[in-house]
């Protein structure tokens, strides 16, 4: 009898003490807040750089040949394109990892893809941002006036088609993994239908 009421026990001790442990292990989930917060304020020195490209833009309008304001104009594109991947890591990132972002729910502003992109989407986007990233940086480096330094821009064609060829490796192996999911589901709803009498 005392060592049934031991057992009860200490089974209680381990259930409060799983309890605990989980509630610990779910909150600190809590810990990535502020690198997502960080994350955000990283777009005001972002904005910063945007508008004084802009400015030499506009300066340069007037009296500049056209590679040079396509210049401009790439790199301009280059900094939006940098803001959006931030924008697309902090909402999916932090609706995955941390919290859904409810004051968005009854926004018309919300964009269509919040709440919808898991992991795997996250990092088919932040692969897709770094390729549109590089190609502006290999048109920038191409329309540049000035010695054409041959190594260089091997290095940079080389990690565009690192970058090209991971994006089609992540698409490929989520494709997989969807179908081997579609595979279980189909399986698991068989043997379910054959157990019925």
């Amino acid at each position: 009898m005392a060592a049934k009421s031991s057992d009860n026990s200490r089974s209680g001790f381990q259930e409060k003490f799983e309890t605990v442990s989980e509630n610990l292990i779910f909150g600190g989930r809590w810990l990535l807040a502020p690198l997502y917060i960080g994350l955000m304020l990283s777009l005001i020195p972002l904005l910063y750089r945007f508008f004084e490209s802009f400015y030499s833009l506009i300066q340069l309008t007037f009296h500049a040949e056209m590679h040079l304001i396509t210049l401009k104009i790439l790199e301009l594109l280059d900094t939006v394109l940098l803001g959006n991947l931030i924008i697309i890591i902090v909402f999916a990132g932090y609706e995955n990892f941390v919290s859904k972002i409810n004051v968005a729910e009854e926004s018309e502003d919300r964009p269509h893809w919040m709440g919808r992109v898991d992991y795997s989407g996250l990092k088919i986007k932040l692969i897709g941002s770094l390729v549109a990233i590089s190609v502006i940086e290999l048109l920038k480096d191409f329309m540049h006036d000035g010695p054409f330094d041959n190594q260089r821009e091997m290095w940079r064609v080389g990690i565009h088609l690192t970058f090209v060829i991971s994006g089609v490796l992540f698409a490929l192996m989520d494709w997989i993994a969807d179908k081997r999911e579609e595979v279980d589901i189909a399986i698991t709803r068989e043997m379910k239908r054959m157990k019925q009498p």
